[in-house]
């Protein structure tokens, strides 16, 4: 007996259903799951949604991992990626992804699943008060009652789901959005609803067989879910962000800077390429532009500049905080946003861009060269001594990496000392992306946002982090058999057994030295390669010179895992904490000689 068709769907199917309806008229294309039975509805109507070519899913056991893909999707895919949990206790693992999002300025929505109402407060199992749970670090949240009439109440749905993209992408200070939705019971399809997809206007099914890619996408673009409520014609999202007549007063701020001075521009994370600067000395952190006229972290001291200019947020070097809060040298900040970087509080103006007409003094920028140059071979030097009579350190790995890296690769960079260890030793190729976690700096969630960038950045991947931040997302490295795999992604992580960083900050001086080891230098004894197989990832131990042979060499698609199994894999190279504060302090003082 064949049962019988729905009239429609039940309350919280419908709603899932036109919840994703409505963000595929968005434009999402990437979405992130949990498995959980409050969310089953978003669970499977995304599933459908994949079946018929309209947008890839990826299914994570770990919520912390998931929302840290999630946010990896986004800066790959330059696009807001919803990720969907279940209640309780699955919300609050989304915290700090939602936090890093926050600060750095990521479209990412955390579509919490709930109970209704009326199980709140009762004890009802796994429930807790999770509606603004991540307080300032969400945009906004968006919550959504437990459905009713379809018919009725699809447009309030399309529009709550509109305004929380909008809201997560709008311009100048984007960022992550909860959208807390409560779903009451049937949570899974009626009987005959089973097999529900969704269709294309002309009636066929958008499914996932399709020999013709270009085809399917072109009928998805217009696709028209049946058993919906219609949403808008020819496919358009329900509500959208008008676009600016040509009669709307400009928003942006300017300051003029006068470039005979001699001026300095200091970028950091977010830094924006700024035309009138191009001509001026740069100190760069890793993710900003590659400037024309770089100056190395450490040669900021030979240097006398009358005014700074500061773009993006630069959070890395003391050598730049002390510049910064020099009370002899003028300030201008490039970002007037409400995350304004000026945290010695010296700044004089703020401003969106700046005007400039007049030349750099060609004085100015050849000194500005010569000092790079001395300081960058002075790294160089001193390192290369330094493997005569001792071990590598992070620094000689981050070398290697950025030596080996191509143009128009991808490079995740962990935090802590690898980010730091990099911008000593670069430069890097310009045409090379480089993503860093560097709004809350956090080293958790790293290899799960390595991974969401490599499956939606074109081009190689490659990921530098220390040990602990390896180990501080080893569930990320847990993808299931039936989900997407980066084609190109190697994960390079520079051993040291520890905390290497706190060797270089107050922690680390030598009259503190009883309890160093116990309290901040925490050695692990981890087994990174048994680690690695037990997840089923290829594993290499190495030195930093076959590091680079590694990255120099043909790059591994996944496409040919029958040939080289290695569409992913952990390339260690053992450091060594020892001596890292001399290491540090010889290579200032020879900058500076």
């Amino acid at each position: 007996m064949t049962p019988s068709q729905p009239t429609q769907s039940n309350p919280s199917t419908a709603q899932a259903r036109v919840l994703v309806d409505e963000m595929l008229r968005h434009g999402i294309t990437d979405a992130v799951l949990c498995p959980g039975s409050r969310s089953a509805p978003l669970a499977l109507a995304l599933a459908a949604a994949e079946r018929a070519g309209r947008l890839r899913l990826h299914v994570r056991i770990d919520e912390r991992g998931a929302g840290f893909t999630a946010l990896g999707l986004a800066l790959g895919s330059k696009r807001p990626v919803p990720v969907v949990v279940t209640s309780g206790t699955a919300v609050a693992n989304l915290h700090p992804a939602m936090v890093e999002a926050a600060h750095s300025g990521v479209p990412i929505l955390a579509l919490t699943a709930n109970r209704p109402p009326e199980l709140r407060g009762t004890g009802a199992n796994q429930t807790i008060d999770q509606v603004g749970l991540f307080g300032p670090h969400a945009r906004t949240v968006v919550e959504l009652g437990a459905a009713g009439d379809p018919e009725l109440e699809h447009r309030h749905w399309r529009a709550a789901i509109g305004r929380a993209i909008l809201t997560a992408t709008a311009l100048p200070d984007p960022g992550p959005v909860q959208v807390d939705i409560a779903f009451r019971e049937p949570l899974v399809p009626a009987e005959g609803d089973e097999e529900y997809r969704l269709t294309a206007a002309d009636g066929t099914a958008l499914g996932g067989d399709d020999d013709d890619d270009d085809a399917a996408t072109a009928r998805a673009v217009t696709a028209a879910p049946v058993d919906l409520p219609e949403g808008r014609p020819g496919g358009r999202p329900w509500v959208q962000r008008a676009l600016a007549g040509l009669d709307s007063a400009p928003g942006a701020s300017a300051v003029a800077v006068d470039l005979t001075r001699r001026t300095l521009v200091v970028s950091g994370a977010g830094a924006q390429p700024v035309s009138g600067l191009v001509g001026v000395p740069t100190v760069a952190e890793p993710g900003a532009p590659v400037p024309l006229h770089p100056v190395h972290p450490l040669a900021i001291p030979r240097l006398a500049p009358e005014q700074v200019v500061v773009t993006g947020r630069p959070t890395l070097h003391r050598s730049v905080t002390g510049l910064l809060a020099d009370p002899g040298v003028d300030l201008v900040i490039l970002d007037a946003g409400p995350h304004s970087p000026n945290p010695t509080g010296s700044a004089a103006e703020l401003a969106d861009s700046v005007l400039t007409g007049w030349d750099v003094d060609p004085a100015w920028v050849a000194e500005a060269a010569k000092v790079n140059t001395h300081a960058r071979e002075a790294v160089d030097r001193l390192l290369d001594r330094h493997l005569t009579s001792a071990g590598p350190t992070g620094l000689h790995v981050a070398r290697a990496v950025a030596r080996g890296m191509r143009a128009g690769g991808n490079l995740v960079v962990g935090a802590s000392n690898a980010i730091r260890d990099l911008s000593l030793v670069g430069p890097l190729d310009p045409d090379v992306s480089v993503y860093a976690n560097r709004g809350a700096a956090g080293i958790d969630g790293t290899v799960s946002t390595a991974i969401g960038v490599a499956l939606t950045a074109p081009g190689r991947t490659v990921a530098l982090m220390g040990d602990l931040t390896f180990l501080h997302d080893l569930s990320g490295l847990v993808l299931g058999p039936r989900e997407l795999h980066p084609e190109d992604l190697t994960i390079v992580v520079a051993d040291d057994d520890g905390g290497g960083i706190f060797s270089l900050l107050e922690q680390g001086d030598p009259r503190l030295a009883t309890d160093f080891e116990r309290v901040f230098g925490t050695p692990h004894g981890a087994d990174l390669r048994a680690l690695c197989v037990g997840a089923g990832i290829p594993f290499t131990d190495t030195d930093p010179a076959g590091l680079e042979e590694i990255l120099t060499g043909p790059s591994i698609s996944a496409r040919h895992r029958d040939i080289v199994p290695e569409g992913l894999r952990v390339v260690r190279v053992s450091t060594s904490r020892q001596g890292l504060r001399d290491l540090h302090a010889a290579l200032r003082a020879e900058a500076l000689g």
